[in-house]
């Protein structure tokens, strides 16, 4: 008889924390927009710069347990890179100066760690987060000019280009303010670190590690 109380209260004790670990999972879906802001990079004397632009982001998110969880994203945004660059002619005086630029849409995967606390009486929840993914620039266009330091005339023509895939690691954190029960407004910052992509032979890319600031603004469904 002992035995089967036992059992009960051991029972009713996992239904409870079972319920209680459900209560506190909760799982949502998100789409942002940012700014991406980029910042330059010059080696050997080839000076790279990103131009900034606007962007989108899809987030799935999970959250176990009342303070932890994990997400996976995917965001997209044009990467246009600029160069410029001195050539010198071997064993003579002359030198030509190129300046190009490469069209190029910026596509990235991560998956990151999540930590969260609901600030109590309140419906308020800020985050931090963590991890790392793929970044992969893919270009669609180009345009080199190349003017000699003697001359009055200058000259355009494209070059070839290629795709690069590069590691990435995010970190950042914000804020989601749930202002209906499902629904809700998410403010975040996320840092993006990475080396500059090299898109074309013509330019030695720095091959430096560089950074992309987003701030962005979002809606969240819980579901």
């Amino acid at each position: 008889m002992q035995a089967r109380w036992m059992q009960r209260a051991f029972l009713l004790v996992g239904a409870a924390a079972l319920a209680s670990a459900a209560a506190c999972a909760q799982t949502d879906i998100a789409a942002s927009v940012y700014g991406a802001f980029n910042g330059a990079t010059t080696t050997d004397g080839t000076a790279q710069s990103p131009a900034n632009a606007a962007g989108g982001l899809l987030e799935v998110r999970h959250i176990s347990k009342p303070w932890f969880g994990y997400e996976g994203t995917y965001s997209f945004n044009r990467a246009n890179q600029s160069y410029s660059d001195i050539f010198k002619c071997p064993g003579t005086e002359c030198s030509y100066t190129y300046a190009g630029s490469i069209s190029a849409n910026a596509h990235e995967v991560t998956a990151d760690y999540v930590a969260s606390m609901k600030i109590k009486l309140t419906s308020f929840r800020p985050f931090a987060l963590a991890g790392g993914g793929l970044l992969r620039d893919v270009p669609n266009g180009s345009r080199v000019t190349t003017c000699g330091i003697f001359s009055t005339s200058c000259s355009t023509f494209g070059i070839d280009t290629k795709a690069t895939i590069k590691p990435v690691f995010v970190y950042g954190g914000g804020v989601d303010w749930g202002f209906l029960p499902h629904i809700g407004l998410r403010l975040q910052y996320r840092g993006n670190l990475y080396k500059a992509p090299d898109l074309t032979k013509l330019f030695t890319s720095s091959s430096a590690f560089t950074h992309t600031a987003e701030p962005m603004i979002g809606i969240y469904f819980r579901l």
